[in-house]
């Protein structure tokens, strides 16, 4: 899973990024500190692996992943060379989904580069700019696909879909709510890669006095959901400046200072909740004494291509899988005691994999 970070200057998107990360993105609080994409790669946590490890005395537990692209800050005017101008949006042009920070904090320390604190208007300044960016997407292709559309009909009907997703982006509304009107179409689509046909995440970047209500009080956040939800989106609430704070503690460090926050998560577990939510995933599990491994897979997918998550042979030579649920394995021992109970189920090719599954699969290539 990959998400890019996007958010004007100054909100506590780098903070965030780097807390999330630990990767050292420079921040600092003026404009255009981060004039490079950084990317890192977070382990999910996940309780439930660390548990079978601990089980099995294996010799590697491996997380799932997610990766973070974090760019520099947009500017009304970015996609007409403002501020840094919209180089960097193609470096998230390849993300599943985008996390889009807001301030919702009052601070006359950190300078807002509109002057003023209004999270409405900052969200409404980065889609427009994702919308122009993804209009000069469509005109480059609107001027190859024209070449042949006059004498070739499947040309002609893709230049029909760019005109309409054109008209569409121009009336101010993102791409993800334009429906396709064929496979053919749906594939086009997809093809195009456009910014606003992501889905997007809301992070609500509140002061510290206001996260342990979930930022009940701020006029600033139940806007942003109230948005958040005439548009199908997440949103969760984080402070960045605790985030840092949190990435320099080990496990048991992190659980009391938690508590003492009355906090029961984490941001980044906040957002791995909301992201999974949002692009329909899960994980499944592989146990043994090599390795205790999470998948991430999307919700309704079959055993065979669970198996092939792991290598395609597996999926190829796929005969059963063996599944048990982590917790009747937790609970009984082993695989084995698991077995002689009738509690592992020996499954076929259409079986549906369910979040927390421990499989073992059986192929023949």
């Amino acid at each position: 899973m990959k998400l890019g970070i996007v958010g004007l200057p100054n909100v506590g998107k780098s903070t965030l990024f780097n807390s999330l990360t630990k990767a050292g993105a420079e921040a600092a609080n003026y404009p255009f500190c981060t004039i490079d994409p950084n990317v890192g790669v977070v382990p999910v946590p996940d309780e439930r692996i660390k548990q079978l490890g601990e089980l099995y005395h294996t010799k590697k537990v491996t997380p799932a992943v997610i990766e973070f692209v974090d760019i520099a800050g947009l500017v009304k005017g970015a996609s007409k060379g403002e501020g840094l101008g919209n180089q960097f949006l193609a470096n998230i042009r390849e993300v599943d989904a985008i996390v889009h920070v807001v301030r919702c904090f009052e601070d006359p320390n950190v300078v807002h580069v509109d002057g003023s604190i209004d999270p409405l208007r900052d969200i409404e300044t980065i889609e427009l700019e994702l919308i122009f960016a993804d209009l000069e997407v469509l005109e480059r292709r609107i001027s190859k696909v024209a070449r042949t559309a006059k004498m070739d009909k499947e040309a002609g009907r893709e230049m029909a879909l760019l005109q309409r997703i054109k008209a569409h982006l121009e009336s101010g509304e993102p791409a993800s709510s334009l429906e396709t009107e064929s496979d053919e179409e749906a594939k086009w689509f997809s093809e195009y890669n456009l910014l606003t046909s992501k889905p997007v995440i809301y992070a609500a970047n509140v002061s510290e006095d206001e996260l342990a209500d979930d930022a009940a009080s701020n006029e600033g956040v139940q806007k942003v959901r109230e948005y958040a939800a005439a548009h199908g989106s997440e949103v969760f609430v984080i402070c960045a400046s605790i985030e840092s704070e949190i990435a320099e503690l080990d496990d048991e460090e992190k659980a009391m200072f938690l508590e003492d926050l009355g906090l029961k998560e984490s941001g980044l577990e906040k957002l791995v909740r909301a992201s999974y939510r949002t692009l329909g995933l899960m994980s499944f599990l592989t146990a043994g004494e090599d390795e205790c491994r999470a998948w991430t897979i999307k919700i309704g997918t079959k055993a065979p291509q669970a198996a092939g998550k792991i290598h395609s042979d597996f999926e190829r030579g796929f005969i059963k899988a063996e599944v048990v649920n982590y917790e009747v394995l937790l609970r009984e021992g082993s695989l084995a005691a698991a077995r002689e109970k009738g509690l592992v189920g020996m499954e076929g090719k259409d079986y549906v994999v369910k979040d927390g599954d421990v499989i073992l699969f059986r192929f023949n290539v």
